[in-house]
């Protein structure tokens, strides 16, 4: 594919928030590069009893990204050292802001989440990000204008996801000027004039779902669609600057996106929802619904858009074999649509992907079914591993109705990282963090023994320790040691407790 230059000379308006981003001509960092043979003990080290092979998986999933760790390019206007996407010598933004999501938990090591750094420094004076940049020398995989251009628009997720494991509060004041010029970039250039956002499969990142009607290609038009992942994810994008704005101080520059996301929620939840099957769709121009069930939908649940009553029945397309709980879930296309592919899945014709997959998880965290949380994390994490077994690697997607990699590429770590790591440990084993409220929270699920030692949060460590137990019932045998103090909430199937921490 053509490279394309970057010409910030262009008669369009500096954005004011442009002018702070801090990130824009910025000197790369130094230093050499980490090894994961040298470092691995640095690394949270997490327990489970009788389970060697999730164990394995997990080190094979560091050992991939380590391999991935490049330098930054100073011609190609790169500042930070970063985690290569692994997929053609560009740096994708999607598969990036997943990544970083694991990379969190090697902080200490390596700062993966600097690899976002260099979308930052690569923003355009009118606030336009280029979703594939070049790691070699000065240039874009797109054009602006091009509707794969750019998006999704995860970036504030994926940095508010790092601040509630960190707290760090000086990462937020960096990066809030170049979202919210990117945030107010897509709303002038990606929207229709009721409000509503529309991307292309490229720009979507599922490439190859047929969510178009027919005539449309579904790589790169629009189709004259309302995208519903889009629209959520601008939605999920406008709340989390103005909590950014609020950890601030400067409320005042985010009021806009209020009046916004009032408007976006009502659009979604009044013309993209049909109670007739209990879904979200993507809306075609003549205000008809477009009928395909995409896992994308599932965005709405990650905003918290849901209305009160709503949830149940949205919710239980998850747990409907004829739809979205096949024997490897989630698959990215419900298995009701005459498109779906049961053999390797057809990339995203049914494929499992961690991004979507993790995405629906933190969805089910926010509105609380942890147990259908956990019932998917599990099972998904034990076809990964069954793979791992088998291949010795992690792949990039998997099939839908077995233990097999899908049409992917393999030793993918990419974003498969996330579940060996974020999945074994937020889901299956229940840790998760939030130092807004300054505590962890650990919902026990497994009754083998089992835990994480070294485990980051904020600036201390922290090692979680849970003895065996004979039932699900049974009040876990908790042991949790820190270098700072922590409160621990553990939660199990029948009960509630606070643990401080030992030194």
């Amino acid at each position: 594919m053509k490279l394309f230059q970057v010409n910030d000379n262009l008669d369009y308006a500096e954005d004011e928030h442009v002018k702070k981003n801090t990130f824009i001509g910025k000197e790369p960092s130094g230093g050499t590069l980490p090894t994961f043979k040298e470092n691995k003990d640095k690394l949270p080290h997490p327990i489970w009893e009788n389970h060697e092979s999730v164990v394995g998986c997990y080190y094979k999933a560091w050992e991939l990204a380590f391999g991935n760790l490049r330098k930054a390019k100073k011609e190609a206007g790169f500042v930070s050292d970063f985690i290569d996407t692994a997929f053609n010598g560009y740096l994708f933004m999607w598969d990036s802001a997943f990544i970083v999501m694991f990379g969190k938990y090697g902080r200490r090591v390596f700062d993966f989440h600097k690899t976002l750094d260099n979308f930052y420094s690569h923003q355009h004076k009118d606030g336009y990000i280029c979703r594939e940049i070049c790691e070699e020398q000065a240039g874009e995989q797109w054009t602006r204008d091009d509707p794969c251009s750019t998006g999704p628009n995860v970036l504030p997720w994926a940095e508010w996801e790092y601040y509630l494991l960190t707290g760090d509060k000086e990462r937020i004041a960096r990066v809030f000027d170049p979202l919210l010029a990117y945030h107010k970039w897509l709303q002038l250039n990606r929207s229709w004039p009721d409000g509503g956002y529309w991307s292309c499969g490229n720009a979507c990142g599922m490439d190859n779902q047929p969510r178009q009607e027919e005539g449309y290609n579904p790589w790169s038009s629009h189709g004259f669609m309302t995208w519903i992942d889009s629209c959520a994810q601008m939605w999920l994008s406008g709340k989390t600057l103005i909590e950014m704005g609020k950890l601030l101080g400067r409320q005042e520059e985010t009021a806009w996106l209020e009046d916004e996301s009032a408007m976006l929620e009502q659009l979604i939840n009044q013309k993209m929802w049909d109670e007739k099957t209990a879904f979200y769709y993507d809306r075609r121009r003549n205000g008809n619904l477009s009928g395909v069930k995409t896992v994308g939908a599932y965005w709405t649940l990650l905003a918290g858009l849901i209305p009160k009553g709503r949830s149940d029945a949205f919710v239980a397309h998850l747990d409907n074999e004829k739809e979205f709980k096949r024997p490897n879930r989630i698959p990215s296309l419900s298995a009701d649509d005459p498109h779906y592919n049961a053999q390797d899945g057809g990339y995203w014709l049914g494929g499992v992907w961690a991004p979507t997959n993790y995405m629906v998880l933190r969805g089910l965290t926010k509105y609380g079914y942890h147990t259908l949380a956990y019932e998917i994390a599990r099972d998904y994490l034990k076809n990964v591993v069954e793979v791992y077994e088998k291949t010795g690697t992690l792949w990039e997607n998997y099939s839908p109705e077995c233990a097999a990699q899908g049409a992917a590429k393999a030793d993918f770590v990419g974003w498969t990282g996330l579940a060996p790591i974020n999945i074994l440990f937020e889901y299956v084993f229940g840790i998760q963090a939030d130092m807004q409220e300054k505590k962890i929270v650990w919902r026990v699920n497994c009754k083998e023994r089992h835990g994480i030692e070294n485990y980051p949060f904020g600036d201390g460590t922290v090692s979680l320790m849970c003895d065996a137990r004979m039932t699900e019932t049974e009040e876990p045998r908790v042991t949790v040691k820190s270098n700072k103090p922590v409160i621990v909430e553990i939660i199990w199937k029948g009960g509630k407790k606070c643990v401080g921490a030992t030194l």
